[in-house]
């Protein structure tokens, strides 16, 4: 039988089910260096966040099929060094699903009935009955910023309370909001609109501080914010401030962004009510989580493939020879489109074109769709489990091959088509190199890496030099610079490599350029 080492507490039902399939020792709190000296006689490692797996580990792991994480976070887990040694990483993203989501139900009900608050009173020997007048939540408007898996069972939970509730997600499209009974709204209006506003997205650079000064000051007087995903999505100064003031009625988080969080000064105001992280932290959670990793680890002893590969090998190794190269090309229209594209999609539509076509190109899909809802989706997305997150968020995936090549040798190609038209990225590989060649009409050639400004204008004189003489006086530094246009003196589009990003004030300074349409910072 494989031998499986469980160096992290989990459930007792986890490892019930693992003994039996394997040969199981639980040693815990062990030190990074008999971890290393230890590990060689494992087929399969289990962790939770307290043991690091580095690459030390892996190399000495010369047994080792595959590292489960009892849990969703991987940082503690050298995941290019197993990829490199052949060793499956999968993780447990959805076993607290149901607990986070109660959780985030518990803090909406405490902070609109003052419950901690009240209860410390008490407990005081005060009876304060007129100090904490509540708030009921039915009939009141919940905004929920990311309907993932955990947005959404919010939403059906808020729903049963009697609440309308409203959402802003980039990549679930109208139809699929329909269905869950939520209207979809950008997140300016979200914040103007919303009673109480619930977070539930994961924390990338385009989401930290997602909740700052300015998105607090267009929010309804009175707002009520509740924090159960991630430390550093709230500006927590900027939060302090609008709580002082008056402006925001409560707050209810349960991560910060240090943790703990020593000195913040949010904890002194009464307004503001904490727990330590505990969104996860039910006991059916630590059996659903302990199950959930015990089950995929076995699965891989057995040959099988798990649920949550975030590694997993997806096409045999002779085709991987011929399509490793195009991964990046794949990844690269993927970021692009997510941030370029501009509008949610019901539609993904991949067509690879050329000798390509001829192999299984499921990895390319995948890496695709992985790079473009990695952006977006709460969960954390993987080429296992990027289809199955797409449909979730109401998407279509297709995929076609054809074996005659165009003008390219090899094209990928991706549609994307939603409620308010389509968008077409395409890419290929150039002296070993990925390129960027198409964006709806327009001919481009870009390497999907670094930041870029493009711009939407009319093509016409006096529209670029405008642009890089704004840029030029705001000490911006342009690397190089691509432009497409359908016709003369139609419509043209630019893309500008540039040293650093464009902060928002100079893309407002050139949206009042005359002739311009449009213009956004892409990173790469």
């Amino acid at each position: 039988m494989p031998r499986v080492l469980v160096a992290d507490p989990i459930a007792e039902a986890g490892i019930n089910r693992l003994r039996e399939h394997a040969d199981v020792d639980v040693e815990l709190r062990q030190s990074p260096a008999a971890l290393v000296e230890r590990i060689e006689k494992y087929d399969a490692l289990i962790v939770r966040s307290e043991t690091r797996v580095d690459a030390k580990v892996i190399m000495a792991g010369t047994r080792l099929k595959v590292i489960g994480r009892a849990g969703a976070g991987v940082d503690n887990i050298d995941v290019e060094a197993a990829t490199r040694a052949g060793v499956l990483v999968v993780n447990a993203p959805s076993g607290n699903t149901i607990a986070a989501a109660e959780h985030t139900m518990a803090m909406m009900l405490a902070l609109a009935r003052h419950i901690p608050q009240a209860d410390q009173a008490v407990k005081g020997g005060r009876w304060e009955r007129s100090r904490f007048l509540g708030t009921e939540l039915r009939e009141k408007v919940l905004g929920i910023v990311g309907l993932g898996s955990i947005g959404r069972e919010v939403a059906h939970r808020a729903q049963a309370f009697g609440m309308r509730v409203i959402a802003t997600d980039p990549v679930l499209s109208e139809e699929r909001a329909s269905q869950l009974n939520v209207r979809l709204m950008p997140f300016d209006q979200l914040m103007a609109e919303a009673d109480l506003v619930s977070l539930h997205v994961p924390l990338t650079r385009e989401t930290h501080h997602l909740i700052d000064s300015r998105a607090l000051a267009m929010a309804k007087p009175g707002l009520r914010l509740i924090n159960v995903a991630r430390g550093g999505i709230v500006d927590e100064t900027a939060l302090r401030s609008a709580l002082r003031d008056g402006h925001v009625a409560g707050a209810a988080l349960d991560v910060f962004e240090q943790e703990p969080p020593g000195e913040n000064p949010l904890l002194s105001l009464p307004q503001v009510i904490t727990t330590p992280h505990l969104g996860a932290s039910t006991e059916e959670a630590q059996i659903s989580v302990a199950l959930e990793i015990t089950d995929q680890v076995i699965a891989v002893l057995d040959g099988g493939l798990p649920r949550f590969a975030l590694n997993a090998p997806v096409a045999l190794p002779e085709a991987m020879a011929f399509l490793r190269p195009f991964i990046p090309v794949a990844e690269g229209i993927g970021r692009f489109f997510a941030q370029a594209g501009r509008q949610p999609a019901t539609r993904l539509q991949v067509d690879y074109v050329g000798e390509i076509a001829t192999y299984d190109c499921s990895v390319l899909t995948a890496a695709l769709l992985t790079a473009f809802l990695s952006r977006f989706s709460a969960e954390r997305v993987n080429p296992v489990n990027a289809r199955a997150v797409a449909a979730a968020h109401g998407i279509t995936v297709v995929e076609q091959r054809a074996a005659h090549p165009t003008e390219f040798a090899n094209l990928i190609s991706l549609q994307a088509a939603g409620e308010h038209g389509s968008t077409r990225v395409g890419g290929t590989l150039l002296l070993n190199e990925p390129h960027i060649v198409q964006f709806n009409d327009f001919r481009i050639d870009l390497v999907p890496q670094g930041t870029f400004l493009m711009s939407w204008h009319a093509d016409r004189p006096g529209v670029i030099g405008a642009i890089g003489t704004l840029l030029g006086q705001r000490n911006i530094n342009i690397a190089s610079m691509q432009v497409g246009r359908d016709r003369p003196r139609g419509d043209a589009v630019m893309i500008l490599s540039v040293d650093d990003p464009v902060p928002e004030s100079i893309q407002a300074e050139i949206r009042r350029i005359p002739g311009m349409a449009d213009v956004l910072t892409v990173t790469l």
